[in-house]
């Protein structure tokens, strides 16, 4: 995703910081993190000192105050890991539990929860998903009643990245069910505090990641751990859904850059019938055409960045390389693994874990057909 915007040398010097960590720190152990079902914690420490984990985030708390281009660059390298459960429990922690916190939680809440985030000392995550509530988040049903100065949650959460590393959860709950989107409220809750409990899930793909769902009986915590104004959790939640989807669309493309590679090097060396798979015209042709369909992946990716770093809104954009990148990258790793032949089906093949992994993209984040439905309403229809 070389551009213009990234041609400073602080993005280059930033670019060369996360390349070698991820070469260092990643690629080696990725199969490590898939036999344990997650990252090290510490992993997320090291990032912190790096000042990786609070890019775009006020430094008043330890953040870098950076625009998107950073971001961009960071999880471009990430990518690269070659363990996309390992790289998604990474993104869920720096886009997807903290943005709402950095921008509308209080000064309190912000040097409680935020800076120790952006050292690396706790691990955040974010809880909205529930057994009967997915990309319709209206139809969530956790409730937080309030109870003096302090609010009572009841209720589930499911497929909830970091679970078992989480010290604290962004949880959005219904916290006036007669007031429809503006009932819902966004509520720091530490993984700690009686009433809370989860288990493990097991996954078909994405292993390097804790996965699990989560209870909540009789949970106690401060009405002053509520991010933002009561009421206001649908709408900062969706606006958070933003940076995740398009953080999602970068690191899996870069994967997919990176398969891509791996596969030319495999058809190079493969000999069939005599000779390179790589000279055989179905092979050319498979090829060529998924590097020009990065391209337009990373062009329609690298848009929205711009757009954001411009101060612009970006949802329609970020709505549109979601669906597009994730066809793509599902093409790409469905090809990769079919040029790989009987290899391409092994767990330790790169190919046959991108072919598992990538099928989450269509899913989590807003499915699909949520983000073709909120397209077809921009277009008119």
């Amino acid at each position: 995703m070389s551009s213009d915007l990234y041609a400073t040398p602080e993005h280059e010097a930033f670019r060369e910081t996360v390349r070698k960590f991820t070469e260092e720190q990643m690629r080696p152990r990725a199969r490590d993190f898939d036999a344990a079902g997650r990252i090290d914690k510490s992993l997320f420490k090291q990032m912190g000192d790096l000042g990786m984990l609070g890019l775009r985030y006020d430094p008043a708390y330890g953040g870098s105050g950076l625009d998107w281009s950073f971001s961009a660059v960071m999880h471009e390298e990430l990518g690269r890991s070659d363990n996309a459960g390992a790289t998604l429990a990474i993104s869920v922690h720096t886009e997807m539990a903290t943005p709402s916190l950095a921008q509308f939680g209080s000064d309190d809440l912000k040097r409680a929860y935020l800076a120790p985030a952006i050292a690396g000392d706790t691990v955040s995550a974010i809880a909205v998903t529930e057994p009967d509530a997915g990309s319709d988040v209206a139809g969530i049903k956790t409730r937080a009643v309030r109870d003096g100065s302090d609010w009572v949650i009841d209720g589930s959460k499911i497929y909830i990245t970091n679970a078992a590393n989480a010290d604290w959860l962004c949880l959005l709950a219904v916290t006036d069910p007669d007031a429809g989107y503006g009932g819902f409220s966004q509520i720091i809750v530490p993984t700690d505090t009686p009433g809370v409990r989860y288990d493990l899930l097991d996954k078909i793909g994405n292993w390097g990641s804790d996965t699990g769902q989560f209870y909540f009986e009789g949970v106690r915590v401060p009405v002053a751990n509520t991010i933002g104004e009561v009421g206001r959790g649908f709408q900062q939640q969706m606006m958070q859904f933003q940076d995740e989807r398009l953080v999602a669309c970068i690191t899996a493309l870069s994967a997919m850059e990176l398969l891509w590679d791996e596969t030319k090097k495999w058809t190079d060396e493969r000999v069939l019938f005599g000779k390179p798979l790589s000279k055989m015209q179905n092979t050319q042709f498979k090829m060529a055409e998924l590097w020009v369909q990065m391209q337009a992946a990373r062009e329609l990716n690298l848009s929205a960045v711009r757009r954001l770093v411009d101060g612009k809104d970006a949802t329609t954009l970020i709505t549109a390389a979601k669906v597009f990148t994730v066809g793509v990258c599902m093409r790409v790793a469905s090809e990769c693994m079919q040029l790989h032949g009987g290899y391409g089906y092994m767990k330790e093949s790169m190919a046959g874990r991108a072919f598992v992994d990538t099928r989450l993209g269509g899913i989590g984040g807003g499915s699909d057909e949520t983000m073709l439905q909120y397209l077809a309403k921009q277009l008119g229809f």
